[in-house]
């Protein structure tokens, strides 16, 4: 089902992930005309199965979408597909741009487009992404628990990640790949919590039966893996935001960067919001509750708008 595009709207939700459908369920709820439109290149889509959001354990992130989905058109909201190039102010109001020359206008804007993972350029790796290779211990480490798991050294997080999976497996093995390795005090921790560490840089990763069996460093070296772990940098979606002069900051904590708002999702340019990972890398299961949050946000901003004009219009 493809939804017609209509001429304005209160608010149009820039990203159909977990997100931006959040956010326009809030105000669909509130009898809020919404529209969300959607590319339908989401982060998620290398992988078959989520893990760690309560009560939908197991489901496919195509299947809850599809629910969302459903549910915002259940309250009158609209989901397009479609790619959103431009968005510019025209007085008090937004106009958003698609790449098939559509247009549409809005009060308020919603920018939940969600982040990139900027993999290492290694053979095989890429298409292992969501399946035997991937970043989090939370939402895989559970499948691959008691296996030989693997670590990448790309950045600072790598020790880090190394110790997390150190909990779910004995056979965890920290390669240092391109980068300068652990520090003195990671290492330390690595050798105490018994993390194998291998110097050398990863050139390719072994497959059979379309399964990861092992890596291949660069001096021929071949070890037996069953898992695949990496921190890559992650960035936003940032470039329909970058028009506005916001531009992405270093995340404190995590390798990457992330688009600054309040709690609320309010960013520095008025009428603009943004929701889930593009401003929190921390919480990737959280999107949910962000966009819901800033949709409750939006509301209340454009109800205070619509009572100051009331005000204005008795006085």
């Amino acid at each position: 089902m493809i939804d017609q595009l209509e001429n304005s709207y209160d608010v149009v939700v820039v990203g159909g992930g977990v997100a931006g459908l959040s956010g326009a369920l809030t105000l669909a709820r509130v009898r809020r005309s919404v529209a969300v439109i959607d590319s339908g290149t989401p982060r998620s889509a290398p992988v078959q199965r989520m893990h760690g959001l309560l009560a939908r354990d197991g489901m496919s992130p195509t299947e809850l979408v599809e629910r969302g989905r459903a549910e915002v058109r259940g309250y009158g909201g609209h989901v397009v597909d479609g790619e959103v190039t431009a968005a510019t102010r025209d007085g008090e109001r937004f106009t958003v741009t698609l790449a098939d020359g559509r247009s549409v206008r809005a009060r308020r804007l919603l920018v939940a487009s969600g982040v990139i993972d900027l993999l290492p350029e290694i053979p095989g790796l890429r298409e292992r992404w969501g399946r035997d290779v991937f970043h989090c211990p939370y939402h895989h480490g559970w499948e691959v628990r008691d296996q030989a798991i693997g670590v990448l050294g790309t950045g600072p997080m790598a020790a880090h990640l190394a110790l997390m999976f150190r909990r779910l497996s004995k056979d965890v093995t920290y390669f240092t790949h391109q980068s300068d390795g652990p520090d003195s005090e990671q290492a330390e921790q690595l050798a105490a919590w018994g993390v194998r560490l291998v110097a050398g840089a990863v050139t390719a990763l072994e497959v059979a039966d379309d399964r990861l069996v092992a890596v291949r460093l660069a001096d021929g070296t071949v070890v037996g893996l069953d898992a695949l772990a990496i921190a890559p940098r992650v960035v936003p979606r940032a470039e329909l935001l970058a028009g506005f002069g916001l531009r992405p900051v270093d995340h404190p904590i995590i390798t990457g960067e992330q688009i600054p708002a309040d709690p609320t999702g309010r960013t520095e340019v008025p009428g603009v919001w943004a929701a889930g990972n593009i401003i929190d890398l921390a919480h990737p299961v959280g999107a949910a509750a962000s966009g819901t949050h800033t949709g409750a946000a939006i509301n209340a901003d454009l109800i205070a708008e619509e009572i100051q004009q009331a005000v204005a219009a008795t006085r």
